[in-house]
């Protein structure tokens, strides 16, 4: 099933990295100021979406959808809900951890929304991988130098860590003390993160 790619705008200098995890067929959603990346990362969008009050209003033969400036959702959640009410599946975040930390952390919750719904989610940025975790494994080969799980709500339960160099067996973490921060994959392992109650963030490490 097709992808749909959210690019937003959030500082990126490893355009080359972000342009090879890309499809030839994905669908693109531009977000506002995301616009910015169309060129470093060799697209063009599908869709554009965005109040404009951080890019100009683009003149592009491509549809787009202009929102108002005092709204609930921000511009790459309502990327996200959009794509969803189209049919997508599985999502992949770009342009959207850096910079303001209040947005970071609200795209952060788009891949909960995305998680809730059953959907398949990811976020790249210029240092990390990042997906939640709550019915599924996460698998983590060892090019990635470092990863960490976050519990982002509540006690994460029955956590079990595999082929890691901290590994953890029906264990807990909760929000108050988050010890699963910089693990290392065992080399020639892949870890596996999985968890039996909650739900965990999963960071896969790529610069230090």
């Amino acid at each position: 099933m097709q992808r749909c790619v959210v690019i937003a705008g959030a500082e990126i200098n490893d355009y080359a990295y972000l342009k090879s995890r890309l499809l030839e067929d994905d669908y693109i959603i531009c977000c506002d100021s995301g616009l910015k990346h169309c060129s470093a990362l060799g697209v063009m969008p599908n869709l554009i979406v965005g109040d404009f009050d951080s890019h100009e209003k683009p003149r592009l033969p491509v549809e787009t959808i202009v929102l108002p400036c005092e709204k609930d959702d921000t511009d790459t959640f309502f990327a996200v809900k959009e794509a969803i009410r189209r049919g997508f599946e599985n999502f992949l975040l770009l342009g959207v951890i850096g910079g303001r930390l209040d947005h970071s952390l609200g795209n952060i919750s788009a891949l909960v929304y995305l998680d809730s719904l059953g959907k398949t989610a990811l976020a790249i940025d210029d240092y990390s991988e990042m997906e939640i975790i709550s019915q599924k494994t996460a698998c983590i080969p060892d090019s990635f130098p470092y990863f960490s799980v976050i519990n982002i709500s509540g006690t994460a339960k029955d956590i079990t860590i595999k082929n890691a160099k901290y590994p953890l067996e029906k264990s807990q973490i909760t929000w108050e003390y988050q010890f699963g921060v910089s693990n290392e994959v065992l080399p020639g392992k892949t870890a596996e993160v999985s968890l039996g109650e909650g739900r965990l963030l999963v960071i896969k490490v790529r610069k230090a």
